[in-house]
């Protein structure tokens, strides 16, 4: 190894099996559920190639080495996949955002559906048929909300404003515009972006922007500001800061489908919905059952679902600021008659949520989740008490790693 060589290489760095940037010619295998290419070295060794496709032959440059196995860049692609496409952002690739723009989309879902059963079976030792990924039907330019941030200004001077680097935690790319955002969202960034260099002095340390689509063509830039979004016939309000699905595009079928579950054969009447933020599943679901209710510990979602509720002329429905130790104590509805849809935050449920949802024993249970590692987490300690009846992936993401998947869970019989 040269001295120059010697002197980049980290001084924790593990020199086996590889070299510092010793160069291999490997074969992609797989895609990881974070969209990163595997290849084995001579039938047994692991090592992670970003932005390759399965069936690649490829140069990567080993940048790391684990216990179990290596993390290298991609340095050229020997023998590219037939899948493979041009990426529309010229970013891709450096910019965090987006893991499969070079990947046919057709060929993007059916890597997730298989990501799903492999959690499924590995995690929960469950086997079980995952349905084909229902695809967005925008796959540009669908992001109704993105939040650009940039670091503290140094000297009075705005660095880069945009994502973070591919691989990054604290190095931010500067992206001007965004292939996967709205067209009022990247003109209204063009804008936001002027102001805040030209006010680039008065920030002491770094910030975070926010941009969400409202109606009208109107894009919220304060996190506080009323926002509007309308799904089927229904019109929800909620601050702009607050959660609500981002790809306005899909989300009719996504929430169709999410009630059909609920109401399944029609052997549930009542319907709870737990995390209901300002009621998008409870208030959309409605209709079809005899009453709803919506159940969420947070007070200020709450009072937006009721005022959601009567702006939408919807009477069989009501809210409850629940309290987390006792989510079920005001759900009076039959459990043998109630389906209960859950969609908690990123991290999942908790244990103690569950255990509550077991102990009330519903008849169906509709779970909803952008993460289905901890989904199938969470369905592990309910595969006890619950059959999975189906599993339904949506892809409200395109062109990134992510998905929402929702899986219906029927009462074993006792």
């Amino acid at each position: 190894m040269s001295k120059l060589m010697a002197s980049r290489r980290p001084k924790k760095f593990i020199s086996e099996p590889f070299e510092y940037h010793q160069e291999l010619d490997v074969t992609i295998e797989s895609l990881t559920n974070l969209g990163v290419g595997v290849a084995r070295y001579e039938g047994n060794w692991v090592i992670f190639v970003p932005h390759t496709l399965p069936g690649e032959k490829v140069r990567t440059r080993i940048f790391r080495n684990h216990p179990n196995f290596s993390e290298g860049d991609l340095i050229e692609i020997l023998e590219p996949s037939p899948h493979r496409i041009e990426p529309k952002c010229e970013l891709f690739g450096q910019c965090g955002g987006c893991q499969y723009q070079n990947l046919e989309y057709s060929v993007q879902l059916e890597w997730k559906q298989r990501q799903v059963a492999e959690l499924l079976e590995k995690m929960a030792g469950i086997t079980f048929p995952v349905d084909p990924v229902v695809g967005s039907p925008v796959q540009y330019g669908y992001r109704s909300k993105i939040t650009p941030h940039f670091q503290k200004p140094k000297n009075g001077e705005m660095g880069p404003i945009g994502f973070l680097l591919q691989g990054r935690r604290q190095q931010i790319i500067d992206v001007k515009h965004c292939p996967i955002a709205s067209d009022t969202i990247n003109r209204k960034l063009t804008e936001v972006r002027q102001e805040a260099t030209s006010n680039a002095a008065q920030y002491k340390k770094g910030a975070t922007l926010l941009l969400r689509d409202s109606l009208n063509d109107y894009v919220c830039t304060e996190h506080t500001e009323t926002c509007e979004e309308q799904v089927g016939d229904l019109v929800f309000s909620f601050h702009a800061g607050e959660f609500f699905q981002n790809n306005p595009h899909i989300l009719p079928a996504f929430v169709n489908h999410v009630t059909s579950e609920a109401r399944g054969d029609g052997d549930a009447d009542f319907l709870a919905d737990c995390y209901c933020g300002s009621g998008l599943f409870c208030l959309s679901s409605a209709s079809d059952f005899k009453e709803a209710v919506g159940i969420e510990i947070s007070e200020s979602s709450i009072d937006w679902a009721k005022r959601n509720a009567e702006t939408n002329e919807i009477e069989n429905c009501r809210f409850i600021a629940g309290d987390a130790a006792d989510l079920f104590a005001e759900v009076r509805f039959d459990p043998a008659r109630t389906a209960v849809v859950i969609d908690p935050p990123r991290k999942g449920s908790t244990p103690e949520f569950l255990n509550q949802l077991i102990d009330y024993r519903p008849a169906r249970v509709v779970y909803v989740s952008c993460n289905p590692a901890t989904q199938i987490r969470d369905i592990e300690l309910l595969k006890e008490h619950y059959d999975i009846s189906r599993i339904t992936p949506f892809d409200l993401f395109p062109q990134t790693r992510h998905l929402e998947c929702v899986v219906t869970l029927v009462r074993k019989p006792v």
